[in-house]
């Protein structure tokens, strides 16, 4: 597995725009242009430009069709390598592997208040949260693996954060099991990658800066 990670730039926007915009095609040129903050456009940007980086420096993979699934999740048509890009505030990341999986980041926001978040918490969860004596840091651990199980899974906002429960890294939906790992990136944000294989927890992946 890999991981690719960089930050969003405004001195670099145009020069981003430039130099990589091009390489895509119209349909995702105009996805990434609909929006209207300079931040997103960017991030949508660099997410694109990772994937293509790692595929193509990891994996010789140097052309890729990305199909969408019915549950909207996308994924490499003929090729068993499977993806998923998160970002947050300034950062976007990447993860790239050899089997299904979810990636979350988050920026560790201090002026969260984690009890705006109860009704999605399942009582042990609030529990551990409470108990912490860094809240904040705890809330953020929870949400990331929540989110990254999520991803992993597929099943995006059908899915309810409350209707499942991680317990030693280890959760089960609809009798699927999952697996989460919490990873290091950046002292700022909170990053988790989850799976349906068990080969997530012992994996120790190649986190890379990408640098532009």
């Amino acid at each position: 597995m890999i991981i690719l990670y960089t930050f969003i730039s405004e001195a670099k926007h145009q020069s981003l725009l430039d130099r990589h915009l091009p390489a895509f095609p119209i349909e995702i040129r105009k996805g990434i242009l609909r929006y209207k903050r300079w931040q997103d456009v960017q991030l949508s940007l660099l997410g694109k430009v990772l994937l293509q980086y790692g595929l193509k420096t990891h994996y010789n993979i140097s052309e890729a069709e990305i199909v969408i699934f019915p549950n909207k999740k996308p994924h490499l048509k003929a090729h068993e390598i499977y993806f998923n890009i998160s970002h947050s505030k300034d950062l976007v990341v990447c993860a790239i592997a050899e089997y299904p999986l979810g990636i979350d980041v988050e920026f560790r926001d201090p002026k969260i208040n984690y009890q705006d978040f109860m009704v999605q918490m399942t009582a042990q969860e609030l529990q551990e949260i409470q108990n912490g004596e860094d809240k904040i840091k705890e809330f953020f651990t929870y949400w990331v693996r929540k989110e990254a199980v999520i991803k992993a899974h597929g099943a995006g906002m059908m899915l309810s954060l409350d209707s499942f429960e991680i317990i030693n890294n280890e959760c089960s939906i609809e009798e699927e099991k999952f697996f989460t790992k919490n990873i290091f990136i950046h002292e700022d944000y909170h990053t988790c990658i989850a799976s349906s294989d068990q080969k997530i927890k012992t994996v120790i992946p190649l986190i890379t800066y990408f640098e532009e």
